[in-house]
Order: C-alpha cells, then structure tokens, then sequence
C-alpha cells in the first residue's frame, strides 16, 4: 500500500516555526525558484524542521547572542537533487541546517565547538574553510538520533568534495 504524504498549507512568510527562525527563512531557496521547485514541506519535515530549530538553532542564536540565519535548511528531494546532493541527506528531513551567522559576536569555530559539547545532534559537519574555521557550520539533528557523528567537508587536490569522520581534538 501506498503511504499518502499530507502536505502542508502554505505558510504566511512571516509565521515562525521557532523563537528564531520564519517558515519563509526554513524553506526559501534560490534554486528552487529559479527552477520552479515547490520547497513546501509535509508534516513529518514540518515536525522535523520545529524540532531541530528549537534544539539546535535557537540554543545557537542565544549562544551568540546576535543575528543568526541559515543558507541552506528545508530541501525537498527534488530540490536537493538539482543541487547535486543525495536522497540520504538530513536536508530532504527537514532535519538539517546550514548556519550562516551574521553577528561577528563569535567565529564559526566557536559555534562548531558549542554545538559539539553543549547540544545534541545527529550530525555536525566543519563544512570547508581551513584547519582554523569552517566556512560554514551543517547541524542535522532528528528526534530520538543523538549519533553525534562529526565530519568535516573539504575538497581534495583534483577538486572533489570529500566529507570524513573529523576529530579537532
């Protein structure tokens, strides 16, 4: 039998999912407009995008005590696809986020580090930048999965992008 997803009813832009973080900010996406990809999530990526936003963006923003947003969170399969990323990824969930910050109260390193000791998660990737910073901070957390697997992104001498379990310590 065939499982019928419920979609959820398009939210008003300003309508938010958590203390921090709009439905429009969780779901926007270039790509998805530029190729008419609806981004709407169904009530399990609903559930899942509430959930990671109040245990793991939230705690960030009041860690850093400044704006916070992200550059990548909801991405429905097809979307994720036409980016060039797998099926696999905690991003089709709506269990992950890509944190950008914009308050310089902290470094990308500092964030990576709270997350890493204070928070669960399920995944949390140094995401390129150098040995010193990320250039970004991945932060996937689905309830009930506390793996708390640390990689780090980078891409190899001939380009590739490459993701490896990673111990800073």
């Amino acid at each position: 039998m065939k499982k019928t997803l419920k979609f959820v009813k398009k939210k008003k832009m300003s309508e938010m999912i958590s203390q921090y973080m709009s439905f429009d900010e969780a779901t926007r996406s270039q790509t998805a407009t530029r190729k008419g990809i609806d981004n709407t999530p169904d009530t399990y990526q609903l559930k899942n995008m509430k959930y990671v936003s109040e245990e793991v963006f939230d705690k960030v923003r009041e860690f850093i005590g400044g704006p916070l947003t992200c550059s990548s969170f909801l991405r429905v399969p097809e979307l994720n696809r036409a980016i060039g990323s797998t099926d696999r990824s905690f991003h089709c969930h709506g269990a992950a986020i890509d944190l950008k910050k914009i308050s310089r109260n902290k470094t990308y390193a500092e964030i990576f580090d709270f997350i890493r000791c204070e928070l669960e998660f399920s995944e949390l990737i140094w995401e390129y930048g150098d040995e010193h910073e990320p250039a970004w901070v991945h932060v996937a957390y689905l309830e009930g999965d506390n793996r708390k697997m640390v990689k780090r992104a980078y891409r190899d001498e001939n380009g590739k992008n490459r993701i490896i379990e990673f111990d800073l310590y």
